[in-house]
């Protein structure tokens, strides 16, 4: 079976009333970053450990071009950006962090829905974590 069999296929699903959308994701899944963030002296003093998820959500009716990085979205960019933010600064609370993520992550055309989490795994020593979860959906936003 070809990738134009595939794709023929696909699209007579796709257009299929009683199908709902088809639904790309990419994640950063346990990423690990050293960074400085908390509202206690001991978190602004020390980085620690948090670890970071993140899954974005794209349209797939219209299918890539083929077998190349240019026709979808790179993950990539998600690495990049959130090392760079974990450590351009300190974050007093792990809601403006994920707030922060989720911005660079609706710059990416195509975002329909996105979740970010972040996680202290040493924050208390009788817990594995402390965390936030952040979802956002294009259709729950408020005119």
């Amino acid at each position: 079976m070809n990738y134009e069999h595939i794709q023929k296929l696909s699209s007579s699903f796709v257009s299929s009333k009683s199908m709902p959308e088809p639904v790309r994701r990419i994640f950063l899944k346990n990423y690990r970053a050293h960074m400085f963030l908390g509202v206690h002296a001991h978190e602004k003093a020390k980085k620690q450990l948090v670890i970071i998820n993140v899954d974005l959500y794209f349209d797939a009716a219209v299918p890539s071009q083929g077998d190349q990085i240019e026709s979808v979205v790179d993950y990539d960019f998600l690495r990049t950006e959130i090392k760079r933010i974990s450590q351009g600064r300190h974050f007093n609370l792990q809601e403006t962090l994920c707030e922060e993520i989720l911005a660079i992550c609706l710059a990416k055309q195509g975002v329909h829905a996105a979740r970010i989490s972040t996680e202290k795994p040493e924050a208390y020593p009788d817990c594995d974590a402390v965390g936030y979860e952040l979802f956002w959906h294009k259709d729950l936003l408020r005119p």
